[in-house]
């Protein structure tokens, strides 16, 4: 194997950091919808008690088109390049995100607004299917093989900047201007500065080059034809193993992290620009524990820290909401962070863990198999069906149980998982 020129090297250092960065705008947007939910509640669905329940229940229905759009893109990703995928989800991203912005509200159509916030929904939902998957694996396959936990993991760390900025704008837009103002055009600068962002992570993707491992696979003649096909037939083992790990990343995600400004909102023990304030205290601390797991994954392996962090996840959730739900301000924040580190640990080890487990003919389609029907599963409901559990019994610690459950479930899976960090 020929050693990269310094040339190479800078130019593959490039292509990692425009890809890493590139999840920004996938995590922004998603998390935008749930920080605001409660706003959008009354902007789309016209306010009212089940006007809530609508917003989340959109976020839910739209997480279906998750797992079409990863074996879409997975598809174009394994069979015409990491590159040539990446540029095709951003583009519809970009167009996503700016029709958001411009979308009439209920007060000028009635509820043809909250269909067509659906609908951009699913088109959102569709484009992002596939892309941190394919960030995860053009890190994986561009980074040096005892670099790949550290390296891998920044897709997640970038997500988490995606949300910082999605919690911090939202806290921002919340606190300066009146319900009357945010409700009437506020909530739409989120979503124009989401755009904006899209369309320059595009135009910065215009310059990648694609990744390594694609590029052996072409001057080798393994490019597969049929990725899904071969990859559902040889690799079923791994798909299940993917599926696993990234359920407790998902699960710890959507209900540790973006689902507690609501859950805070529906017991009524804070406001909402306190609680964005405090999402941003979370996110801070997934961005800075997100690299830490990772590069500790490159030293202690994956298998192990997958081990702790479900054990972890077991034990500590209960715990963590019924601190949310009392009321004291410190410690509503030391909930919402310790939950913010679990769901960054997981995320973190998940990225280089899950791509791992298959070959780099096919990976993209067997992480869409895996990790983007977990994400389905686990994901887009799981704020809808915590809103619910809380309400109908009461239980503020309800969500914590939701985590807790899925950890003791997929704990055996981590138990018997092989090794895969590079020696």
């Amino acid at each position: 194997m020929s050693v990269p020129t310094p040339l190479d090297a800078s130019r593959r250092t490039r292509s990692m950091i425009v890809a890493g960065l590139s999840t920004v705008v996938e995590w922004y947007d998603f998390t935008l919808y749930l920080y605001l939910a409660t706003v959008l509640s009354r902007v789309f669905f016209g306010g009212g008690e089940n006007a809530l329940l609508a917003t989340l229940a959109g976020f839910a229905v739209s997480y279906l088109m998750r797992p079409l759009g990863a074996l879409c893109f997975g598809h174009l990703g394994d069979r015409f390049g990491r590159r040539y995928m990446l540029l095709a989800s951003m583009l519809l991203m970009t167009v996503a995100m700016l029709a958001t912005a411009l979308l009439p509200t209920f007060d000028r159509i009635g509820a043809s607004a909250g269909v067509l916030l659906l609908l951009l929904r699913c088109l959102m939902a569709f484009s992002v299917g596939g892309e941190y998957t394919g960030v995860v694996a053009y890190l994986l396959e561009t980074a040096p093989p005892r670099r790949r936990g550290l390296i891998t993991s920044l897709a997640s760390a970038a997500s988490e900047v995606g949300a910082l900025l999605a919690v911090a704008l939202s806290a921002l837009t919340v606190a300066v201007l009146s319900t009357a103002q945010l409700d009437g055009w506020g909530w739409r600068i989120p979503f124009f500065v989401g755009a904006a962002l899209a369309a320059a992570i595009l135009l910065a993707r215009s310059t990648m080059h694609e990744s390594p491992e694609f590029e052996r696979q072409q001057a080798a003649g393994t490019v597969p034809v049929a990725p899904i096909r071969d990859t559902w037939r040889f690799h079923r083992g791994a798909v299940a193993r993917t599926f696993a790990i990234s359920a407790l990343g998902s699960i710890t995600y959507y209900v540790g992290i973006t689902y507690v400004p609501a859950f805070l909102g529906s017991v009524g023990e804070v406001g909402e620009s306190e609680a964005l304030w405090l999402s941003t205290l979370a996110a801070v601390a997934v961005i800075v524990v997100t690299p830490l797991a990772g590069a500790l994954s490159d030293r202690l392996g994956r298998r192990p820290l997958l081990i702790v962090l479900a054990m972890l996840c077991a034990l500590l959730p209960l715990g963590m909401f019924t601190l949310m739900a009392g009321g004291n301000t410190l410690l509503i924040g030391v909930g919402a962070v310790v939950l913010a580190c679990l769901a960054g640990g997981v995320s973190a080890v998940a990225a280089p863990a899950t791509a791992e487990q298959f070959p780099g003919e096919g990976r993209l389609s067997g992480l869409a198999l895996g990790v983007t029907m977990a994400t389905a599963f686990f994901g887009g409901a799981t704020p809808l069906l915590a809103e619910l559990l809380v309400r109908h019994t009461g239980w503020a610690s309800a969500p914590g149980a939701m985590i807790a459950a899925v950890a003791v479930v997929v704990l055996p899976v981590m138990w018997t998982l092989r090794e895969t960090r590079p020696r």
